[in-house]
C-alpha cells in the first residue's frame, strides 16, 4: 500500500516542466538533428517521446491488476498509436519512449521492423541505455538509443532510401 502511495505521489508531483528540465531546448534541438540525420540513411522513422509521469487514468489501475512496468509498456504502446508511428509507408516506425517518474524506457517497433528484430534484442538495447538514465544523463541515453535504433533500421531498410525517403513523422522529440 505504501509503495502504491509513493508511486502516486511521484507521478502527481512531476509534470511537463520536469520533462523540459530533463531535456532542455538545446538538447531537444540536437536530438531532432540526430533523428533527421539518421532518417536520411534509411526509410525508417524514429520518434522520441519523453513523459514526466503517467496520466491518472493509468495510475488507477496500479496494484489492482497491473504493475508499474505493465502500465509503462501500455502507455508506450498508446503513444505509439497517438503519435501515428504505426502509420508509416513501410511499417518501419520506432518509438523510443521515456517515463521520467520511473526512469523507464520502452521501445515500440512497428510490424515491419518487429519481423527483423526480436523483443529480446530491443530489451537488450534498453538495458544498455538504462545506466545513463539512472544517472540523469538523458542526452547520452537517448543518443545511444538513436544510434542503436538507426543501426537496426540501416541493416534492414537502407536500400529503400532510393525510393525518395519522405519525412513522415516529426523529428523533434515530444515532451509532456
Amino acid at each position: 500500500m505504501l509503495s502504491k502511495l509513493n508511486t502516486f505521489i511521484k507521478h502527481l508531483w512531476l509534470d511537463a516542466s520536469d520533462a523540459k528540465r530533463a531535456i532542455p531546448a538545446d538538447m531537444l534541438k540536437r536530438l531532432a538533428q540526430r533523428v533527421a540525420a539518421s532518417e536520411r540513411r534509411h526509410s525508417g522513422e524514429i520518434r522520441i517521446c519523453v513523459e514526466a509521469s503517467l496520466p491518472m487514468s493509468y495510475l488507477w489501475r496500479l496494484g489492482r491488476d497491473q504493475s508499474i512496468g505493465q502500465l509503462t509498456r501500455q502507455r508506450a504502446v498508446t503513444m505509439f498509436g497517438k503519435l501515428r508511428v504505426w502509420d508509416t509507408e513501410h511499417n518501419n516506425g520506432v518509438l523510443i519512449y521515456v517515463l521520467l517518474a520511473e526512469r523507464a524506457i520502452e521501445i515500440v517497433a512497428d510490424r515491419g521492423v518487429a519481423r527483423h528484430v526480436s523483443q529480446a534484442q530491443w530489451q537488450a538495447m534498453v538495458a544498455r541505455m538504462a545506466g545513463a538514465f539512472r544517472e540523469g544523463r538523458y542526452e547520452d541515453g537517448l543518443t545511444q538509443a538513436l544510434e542503436e535504433t538507426s543501426a537496426v533500421l540501416m541493416e534492414h531498410f537502407a536500400g529503400e532510401t532510393s525510393t525518395g525517403n519522405s519525412n513522415e513523422l516529426p523529428d523533434t522529440p515530444l515532451l509532456q
